[in-house]
């Protein structure tokens, strides 16, 4: 499961949406979202879910891997939906057994709120997953630039942020080969209630935390033997540039942002 998690994964492909600018995706992909919440509607949900299905077919992403990707927050999803179904009120009487009831507007707002996490887990990995760490961290760079002017280090904070998406899948691969270890030696991470469970995961922790520490002390050495110190001075090898497709992306996006708001 954890192998499955795919925000902080890169795929390298040769696609419309690899060569984008980085800029106008990570912009593409806040606008999206926001306007992911103001849908009401699942016909919207429907242009949305839509609109993913182009941007992962012109990606060249296997759609396969992207619904892998959504098994690591099923119990999240499933959380969220029984929540909603038993404890929103409103609407007919579908099912009632002693206090405990099935009202309609609770399995609507249920499986709405569900659909909502899976699209938007779906559609911000797709940053990650058409973006290298590099592009993305000099794409957020760029935009968080003009903060510079009043002080905030934005190559900085550019910086922590790839460097944590990118230790993602890094830490859950650690955690995975720790994990099969202990199994080997008679460790038992799958029987028992929730709380036993959770009990069994701190022989996890303490090696997972040690080798994540020793992980950020090697980078730190290895980037201090390579002289960086931010982004004062600091030139690239590819500069960034926007072509005609990107504003025609982002115009595309901001058209389809509207309808998705007038739904």
């Amino acid at each position: 499961m954890l192998r499955n998690i795919t925000i902080g994964q890169y795929m390298a492909r040769d696609s419309i949406i690899h060569n984008m600018d980085p800029r106008i995706k990570i912009v593409i992909t806040i606008m999206m979202i926001t306007a992911l919440f103001f849908i009401d509607s699942f016909s919207g949900y429907g242009l949305f879910f839509l609109s993913v299905l182009v941007i992962i077919s012109l990606s060249r992403i296997p759609l396969l891997r992207i619904i892998k990707g959504l098994r690591p927050v099923l119990f999240l999803v499933m959380l969220t939906l029984i929540l909603h179904v038993f404890f929103t009120r409103g609407g007919e009487v579908i099912w009632q057994w002693g206090f405990i009831s099935i009202e309609a507007e609770g399995l609507y707002t249920g499986f709405f709120m569900v659909t909502r996490i899976v699209l938007l887990i779906i559609f911000t990995s797709l940053l990650t997953l058409t973006t290298s760490p590099l592009e993305l961290t000099d794409g957020i760079e760029y935009l968080l630039s003009p903060l510079k002017r009043v002080g905030v280090p934005a190559s900085e904070l550019a910086m922590m942020m790839t460097i944590a998406l990118r230790f993602i899948p890094t830490l859950l691969e650690e955690a995975d080969k720790i994990m099969k270890a202990q199994m080997a030696r008679g460790a038992d991470f799958e029987s028992g209630n929730i709380v036993k469970r959770a009990r069994n995961l701190i022989p996890l922790l303490v090696p997972l935390f040690i080798s994540a520490f020793r992980r950020a002390d090697d980078l730190a050495l290895a980037m201090e033997s390579r002289c960086y110190h931010g982004g004062e001075g600091r030139t690239r090898l590819y500069e960034l540039k926007v072509k005609g497709t990107d504003f025609a992306a982002l115009g595309v996006a901001l058209l389809l942002c509207m309808v998705f708001i007038y739904f």
